[in-house]
């Protein structure tokens, strides 16, 4: 796993040990960055379930200002950490141990890319995309990024309360990659 472009392009990251986390294909990363590509200059990124952390140091060595990067896993936010430093993008992270949930109720800002790439057996995405809205943690232009095994997800009465709507999705081999964002 590397990062695919930008000032950070190559860089090697390192991937925890472990059958609990699945870090996102080359395949999917590069087509979701492709989608997003030129939006990304000075903007905020969320990274939930933040596992290694290659999304969010992607879209910053492609030009996010800077990314917050979540994770309840004390392990994982030891890879983000040597992740970001392997980058020298650390200086642009924000990395935090702490349950999803309890980050979007305290967060003081808001966020023009929020990745959501939970465990896919605990099929917490549309619960995650209400909790964002709930919340007010997407920008308002902004586009939260899902991904998961399901080619559908349920999240039309959510759509309905929030004014949010699925934008694009996208198939990359058994992963599926949702775009939501307002109206």
């Amino acid at each position: 796993m590397r990062i695919i472009t930008g000032i950070a392009r190559g860089v090697k990251l390192d991937t925890l040990p472990t059958d609990d986390v699945r870090p996102t294909t080359e395949m999917a990363k590069e087509g979701i960055f492709s989608a997003i590509q030129f939006d990304l200059d000075s903007r905020r990124v969320l990274d939930l379930f933040a596992g290694s952390g290659q999304l969010g140091l992607e879209a910053i060595s492609r030009g996010a200002e800077r990314a917050v990067f979540v994770d309840e896993s004390q392990a994982s936010v030891d890879i983000v950490k040597r992740n970001a430093q392997k980058t020298k993008l650390f200086s642009q992270c924000k990395i935090v141990r702490m349950d999803y949930t309890d980050y979007l109720k305290k967060a003081s800002e808001t966020f023009h890319f929020i990745f959501v790439d939970p465990p896919y057996h605990k099929k917490l995405l549309p619960e995650v995309v209400k909790k964002i809205m709930k919340y007010n943690v997407l920008a308002e232009d902004g586009l939260i990024i899902l991904e998961g095994e399901d080619a559908e997800i349920d999240i039309s009465d959510i759509c309905e309360e929030y004014g949010i709507e699925i934008k694009k999705r996208y198939k990359y081999g058994k992963t599926y990659v949702h775009t939501v964002g307002r109206k």
